[in-house]
């Protein structure tokens, strides 16, 4: 296994691990990554530094640094957040479901998850009330 830190486009930085280089070479060519943050398909390796553990007395007298993140990322998960802990994650059943809410065929209750265009308009279309997300959401369901 091997961890890259990616970047997008829109300059937000995350990790990911990969079963190898070539593993990595291979979703890229595909167009199957994507920032987990805004959804860009533009992806690029950042610069990594090298992993060196110091040893454990070394390792307990260095400072953690870290860089906090600007105020629209953090709006944003903190939107990421109140939609997860207050709907629930239906992933790609959302047209459905929202659909069966719609008709009064289930109970309504706040869910989010995927829909791709086409079905997103039929909903709209239909007079379903929905909004696009700022985010992928994180894989809830298998």
């Amino acid at each position: 296994m091997i961890r890259y830190t990616l970047k997008c486009d829109q300059d937000h930085h995350f990790e990911s691990w990969f079963q190898s280089a070539a593993a990595y070479d291979a979703l890229e060519r595909g167009g199957h990554l994507g920032c987990e943050t805004c959804g860009s398909r533009n992806i690029t390796k950042a610069v990594m530094a090298p992993r060196v553990r110091p040893s454990e007395q070394k390792h307990a007298q260095l400072p953690v640094l870290s860089e906090p993140a600007g105020e629209k990322e953090q709006a944003l998960e903190a939107l990421r957040k109140k939609v997860e802990d207050t709907s629930d994650y239906v992933g790609e059943n959302f047209t459905k479901e929202a659909r069966a809410m719609h008709l009064g065929d289930k109970p309504e209750r706040s869910i989010y998850g995927e829909a791709r265009l086409d079905q997103a308009k039929e909903l709209i279309e239909e007079g379903v009330p929905l909004m696009p997300l700022p985010f992928r959401p994180k894989q809830k369901l298998s």
